[in-house]
């Protein structure tokens, strides 16, 4: 299992377009993603569930992601994150 943390800087939080983005690099993959803050989760490509956990800028979401091709997720999934939100 793969896992990293990151501060949100986008000063909407995750809000529909960040989130859309999400959902559809996490699909690119046959591991599993999920998204924690603060004692809740949401896996990855499900975008209603991601939206719901109500992540705003400043918080941190730490990302863990498991399956067969893991490695190739977390960076990717990582680098969207920087770039995007």
């Amino acid at each position: 299992m793969k896992q990293f943390s990151y501060t949100i800087q986008d000063k909407d939080g995750i809000h529909a377009r960040p989130a859309g983005a999400l959902v559809k690099k996490a699909k690119e993959f046959a591991s599993t993603i999920i998204v924690s803050k603060d004692g809740k989760s949401a896996e990855m490509t499900k975008l209603m569930a991601l939206m719901s956990l109500g992540i705003k800028c400043g918080d941190t979401v730490t990302v863990s992601i498991e399956g067969p091709d893991e490695d190739k997720a977390a960076g990717e999934v990582e680098a969207l994150f920087s770039e995007t939100i």
